[in-house]
């Protein structure tokens, strides 16, 4: 199938970072949300990043504006259904995302190809709420998206053969680079990196470190751009909380139990820097340990 138009479910981090990329590579898009409020901020946000591209020569301007008005914004999901290939990027709940599916199916065009950016849920059983399980994969983005080559791509045991390589060929058209994960919990990147940062976390718990010494420790250590902590704060406390959970239900081993500290930064709200406190306090010029 030859893809021309996106829409996209979800004006979040993850959303409006594939509205970016895929309008920087020509695909029409539609971005949808339950908010104008969140329309509008993902809009500015795109825009702040396209210029950020162009001063630094990524992108001309005639690419910048060209990208923008490729842009286009609803608030009523119907309106997806017209396009070739739908991108859902809501929250990390399964009920959200499945809510979602039920309420679009039966406004696709026959040949429309589903997809979700779920980290963790399985690819499978969100296929099988909708009407065309062939014609449904996992589209795993890297936040943040216009920056991180990499896209997994998930089938489930129903999708097709012709609806991956329609994907893999969406893939390599806005630049990036495809590896493919068999449908297990949290796929190939999550499966490694959040019991990483899950153990980064019960060394705090036990008091092996502080946060500061335990980031330090890892970036001079063993040479990551981040330390767990201050990463799990940018990806957002929640979703790690949740992607563990999918860990612990799904593959039911022990090792992946959340730290009990994860989850009363979440209950606390502490959700990292979308919340401004997290591992770290955001609210200040500089962030601050808050362990």
């Amino acid at each position: 199938m030859d893809i021309k138009t996106v829409g996209i479910v979800g004006a979040g981090q993850m959303g409006n970072g594939i509205a970016h990329v895929f309008a920087v590579s020509g695909f029409d898009v539609l971005m949808t949300d339950v908010s104008r409020d969140a329309l509008d901020a993902a809009i500015n946000l795109i825009e702040g990043n396209l210029d950020r591209q162009v001063s630094r020569e990524k992108i001309s301007q005639s690419e910048r504006d060209a990208a923008m008005g490729r842009i286009k914004t609803t608030l009523t999901l119907s309106d997806l259904g017209q396009t070739d290939l739908v991108i859902e990027a809501a929250t990390e709940r399964e009920t959200v995302k499945v809510a979602i599916f039920e309420d679009l199916v039966p406004h696709l065009k026959p040949e429309t190809i589903l997809t979700s950016n779920t980290s963790s849920i399985s690819i499978t059983r969100l296929a099988s709420r909708t009407d065309r399980p062939e014609k449904f994969m996992g589209f795993h983005f890297m936040n943040p998206v216009p920056v991180m080559q990499l896209v997994e791509l998930i089938r489930g045991i129903a999708t097709d053969e012709a609806t991956f390589k329609s994907c893999l060929a969406v893939v390599e058209k806005i630049g990036k680079t495809a590896s493919t994960s068999e449908d297990f919990p949290a796929f190939i990147v999550n499966r490694i990196l959040m019991p990483m940062i899950n153990e980064a976390v019960y060394t705090l718990y036990e008091g092996v470190g502080s946060v500061s010494s335990i980031d330090s420790a890892m970036k001079l250590g063993t040479n990551h751009p981040m330390g767990p902590l201050e990463l799990a704060d940018f990806i957002g406390l929640d979703t790690c909380l949740a992607i563990m959970n999918v860990l612990h239900e799904g593959l039911a081993d022990t090792k992946y139990r959340p730290c009990p500290l994860l989850t009363k930064y979440v209950e606390a709200g502490w959700l990292g820097r979308k919340t401004d406190r997290g591992f770290y306090d955001y609210r200040g010029e500089t962030p601050v340990p808050t362990r």
